[in-house]
């Protein structure tokens, strides 16, 4: 079995007498998606703010691409290659899709912002640029302002924003939120397609993105991993079943 890219032991945090995840011990491997899911309330932005650096957990260990970065922040996980998508979107609305892409290109390059119209014609942000909306089917839409996408291009875009900065593995929290059907199945589609390359910690509820998706799948409850196993074992498991699943499973 090839080693995890993402491998977290034992994660505690607690809120005062909140236990917001109370011993969390979950693995992302090499070309999968791995699903975590859960009623509201569960711990999941939670965690998934502890293995993107944003919150510091108060014991436990998180591991990326074999290193230990428990104590690193955001942006030196970034740079190792640990991408984040979020619930809320984070683009700069007012700039296209593709020059909100550009800049993820320029940080990754390490270079100082640069006045505009000398970033337009400078080919080695443009095209790597391009490259990644092609890659999540947005070459079409360079030219438009983010703000003037709709929902489901802007995930698009934000994941386009993440293969530009080279990202080794993503954290995605509830992509398809606020999607439609016709979205989430793009969305879908474009995120199986990922997989190979970019292995995925999902955060979803939408269960029949979920059951397509995932490879494996976690269920977390009051901070606690309670199951975990395959889209057919989670399936059979009667307590999750009963709990969480109903009838869509």
């Amino acid at each position: 079995m090839a080693e995890p890219v993402l491998d977290i032991r034992d994660l505690y945090k607690s809120f005062g007498g909140l236990k917001a995840t109370d011993g969390v011990s979950l693995d992302l491997r090499p070309g999968e998606i791995h699903a975590l899911i859960g009623p509201n309330g569960a711990g999941k932005t939670t965690l998934i703010h502890q293995i993107s650096g944003a919150l510091r957990p108060n014991a436990g260990s998180i591991r990326f691409l074999g290193q230990d970065v428990t104590g690193l922040d955001v942006a030196a996980r970034a740079r190792l290659g640990l991408g984040r998508t979020f619930q809320i979107s984070s683009l700069a609305m007012d700039f296209s899709a593709l020059r909100n892409v550009m800049l993820a290109v320029q940080g990754r390059q390490g270079a100082s912002f640069r006045f505009f119209r000398n970033v337009m014609s400078d080919a080695t942000l443009t095209e790597p640029a391009m490259a990644a909306l092609g890659r999540v089917g947005l070459a079409g839409r360079a030219a438009v302002p983010a703000s003037e996408l709709s929902h489901g291009e802007r995930r698009q875009l934000e994941i386009a924003i993440a293969l530009a900065l080279g990202s080794k593995a993503l954290l995605l929290d509830e992509p398809m939120a606020g999607m439609g059907q016709e979205g989430s199945r793009a969305l879908t589609g474009l995120l199986d397609a990922l997989r190979a390359e970019t292995p995925i910690l999902l955060v979803e509820h939408d269960m029949d993105a979920v059951f397509a998706l995932a490879d494996r799948i976690s269920v977390l409850v009051y901070g606690r991993i309670v199951a975990s196993g395959t889209v057919a074992e989670i399936r059979g498991n009667p307590d999750v079943r009963s709990a969480y699943l109903g009838e869509r499973a």
